[in-house]
C-alpha cells in the first residue's frame, strides 16, 4: 500500500469492504448474477427511464432519441446478450493435452478478478458507466464506480440506482471530483476498467502499476475518415454528418477529420451542407435534435481551437458559430488547416470537422499512419482494392466501411483501441474476458509418461528426452 495509513480514509474501508466479501461474492452460482442483471435492467428500462432521459437533458441538453438509442438502448441489449451467453461462458472450457501428458485433461475457467474499480467519462455517462459494470457482475466481481463530476444530475441518479439495487459489499459508486479519483486510484484493486482522454489513462496505468492491477483502458484520438472518388457522395456525406455531430461531436469514436481526394472536396462540402440543414435545420441552436457542449471548460477550448485555425488563414466551410451562455457550438466543417493547426494536432471532441485533401491513395495512408493509432478508422469506398490496401497497411482499434460509430453496437465485436487509443477489448465475450482471469487447470488422472523422465537422471532418460523433444 505504498506505506500509506488508510485507515481513516472513507474509501479504503468500503474497498475494504469489498475485499472481504469478494471470494463469497465471486463463488455466487450463474442464477445470482443475472438476478442482479435483471434487477439493473428493470432499473434503467422502466423504473428511471424518464428521469435518465431528464438528467441528460440537463447535463448535454441530450434529445430524448439520443438518449434511447446511445445510452438506454446499448446497456439494454448489452445485459441481454449477455443474459443469453453467460452460462456457456462460465463453463469449464475443455482444451486438448498434448501427447507428451498422457494420463491428465486440461482445462481453464474464468474467475472473478476480484475487487474492481470502473472510472467512467461524461459524454455517455448512464452508458459508459453501466456497460462496464455488467461485465464485471456477469464476471462475478465487486465493484466500485467514480462516474465523471462534469455531469452532476446524471451522476446523481447513477448513484441513487446502484444503491436501490447493491449492497455497498457488491457495487457501491462514489462521486467526486479529480481528487476522489486520485484517492481511489492509490488503492489496491484488482482490476481498472477506466474510460478517457490518452493523457488521464497514462495516469490510471502508472497508478495500476503500482499494484500490478490489470487495467482495461477504453481511450480516444483522432479517428481518420478516408474518402475515395467511388464512394456515392451523398450517402458518405449523410452518414459522416451524423456521426460526426451526434451529441455535439463528443464521441470517442466520432470521426475526428475527413481525408478526401482532392477532385470531389468541394461536391462533399456541399452535401455536408445540405444534411447538416436537414437533421438540424438552417439555424441549429434552435433545434430539439442538437445537444450541447458539456461545460464551460471544454467550450473555451473548442473556442480556441477555431480561433487557431482562423489566425492560421484556414476556410470555415460551414458554421462556425458560437453561443457561449448555452455552450453552443454549431455544426461547423473547417478545411485548409495548415499542419500545425490544433485542430490537426488534438483530439477534438467536438462538432468540428477539419478536411483534409491527398492525390493519391498511398498520401492518404501515410497521413493516417503519421500519427497515434486510432480507437476507429472509417472508409468509404466502392472499389474493394482500395479497402483492401487501407486496412492491410494501417493500424485502428476498430473499423466501418461505407458507414462510421455503428461498429460500437455490435457487442459479438471487440470494442477498445490500440496503444494510444487504448488497452484490452469490452462489449459482449471481451467484457467479461476483460474482467476475468482465464485459470488454467490440469488434472492428472493415470500414470503420467513425463514421470519416466524424473530424476536420478541416466543415459537411458537422456535419449527418451531427445525423443521427447523431436516426436512429442
Amino acid at each position: 500500500m505504498n506505506n500509506i495509513d488508510f485507515k481513516d480514509n472513507t474509501y479504503y474501508q468500503l474497498f475494504l469492504k469489498q475485499q472481504s466479501r469478494q471470494l463469497n461474492i465471486g463463488t455466487l452460482p450463474y442464477n445470482h448474477r443475472i438476478k442482479q442483471l435483471k434487477k439493473l435492467k428493470t432499473a434503467i428500462e422502466a423504473t428511471y427511464r424518464d428521469r435518465i432521459i431528464e438528467a441528460l437533458h440537463k447535463d448535454l441538453n441530450k434529445p430524448r432519441v439520443e438518449v434511447e438509442l446511445t445510452e438506454i438502448y446499448s446497456i439494454i441489449n448489452e445485459i441481454k446478450f449477455v443474459k443469453s451467453n453467460l452460462r456457456q461462458w462460465m463453463r469449464k472450457q475443455k482444451v486438448d493435452s498434448p501427447l507428451s501428458m498422457l494420463g491428465s485433461s486440461s482445462y481453464y475457467i474464468y474467475e472473478p478478478k476480484g475487487v474492481c474499480l470502473i472510472i467512467s467519462p461524461w459524454n455517455f455517462p448512464f452508458n459508459l458507466t453501466f456497460g462496464p459494470l455488467v461485465s464485471a457482475i456477469a464476471a462475478g466481481n465487486s465493484v466500485i464506480i467514480k462516474p465523471s463530476e462534469m455531469t452532476p444530475n446524471s451522476s446523481a441518479l447513477m448513484s441513487e440506482i446502484v444503491k436501490t439495487i447493491f449492497t455497498e459489499e457488491e457495487v457501491a459508486l462514489v462521486e467526486g471530483e479529480v481528487e476522489t479519483a486520485t484517492q481511489l486510484l492509490e488503492l489496491p484493486f484488482n482490476h481498472i476498467f477506466f474510460t478517457g482522454s490518452p493523457n488521464v489513462g497514462k495516469i490510471v496505468m502508472s497508478a495500476a502499476a503500482k499494484h500490478l492491477a490489470s487495467v482495461t483502458l477504453e481511450l480516444g484520438g483522432k479517428s481518420p475518415t478516408i474518402i475515395d472518388n467511388t464512394i456515392n457522395i451523398e450517402k458518405a456525406a449523410k452518414r459522416i454528418v451524423w456521426g460526426k455531430f451526434l451529441n455535439a461531436g463528443q464521441i470517442c469514436v466520432s470521426p475526428d477529420y475527413v481525408l478526401i481526394e482532392e477532385s470531389i472536396k468541394t461536391k462533399f462540402v456541399n452535401a455536408c451542407k445540405k444534411w447538416i440543414e436537414h437533421y438540424y435545420t438552417a439555424n441549429p441552436i434552435e433545434s430539439d435534435s442538437y445537444a450541447r457542449i458539456v461545460t464551460e471548460k471544454h467550450f473555451e477550448r473548442l473556442q480556441s481551437y477555431l480561433e487557431n485555425a482562423r489566425s492560421l488563414d484556414a476556410n470555415v466551410e460551414v458554421g462556425g458559430d458560437l453561443e457561449a451562455n448555452s455552450r453552443y457550438i454549431s455544426p461547423t466543417i473547417i478545411s485548409n488547416l495548415k499542419e500545425d493547426a490544433t485542430l490537426l494536432k488534438e483530439e477534438i471532441f467536438g462538432p468540428i470537422l477539419p478536411i483534409v485533401t491527398y492525390n493519391s491513395l498511398d498520401e492518404a495512408i501515410a497521413y493516417v499512419n503519421s500519427k497515434e493509432r486510432p480507437l476507429a478508422l472509417y472508409i468509404y469506398s466502392k472499389n474493394k482494392r482500395n479497402i483492401k490496401k487501407i486496412v492491410k497497411n494501417t493500424r485502428a482499434g476498430g473499423t466501418c466501411i461505407n458507414h462510421n460509430v455503428i461498429h460500437y453496437a455490435n457487442h459479438n465485436l471487440p470494442f477498445g483501441g490500440i496503444n494510444n487509443s487504448g488497452i484490452g477489448k469490452s462489449h459482449g465475450l471481451f467484457g467479461f474476458k476483460a474482467f476475468s482471469n482465464q485459470r488454467a487447470v490440469v488434472k492428472q488422472y493415470a500414470y503420467g509418461i513425463n514421470e519416466l523422465l524424473f530424476p536420478p537422471y541416466s543415459a537411458l532418460k537422456e535419449k527418451l528426452a531427445k525423443l521427447t523433444v523431436k516426436w512429442f
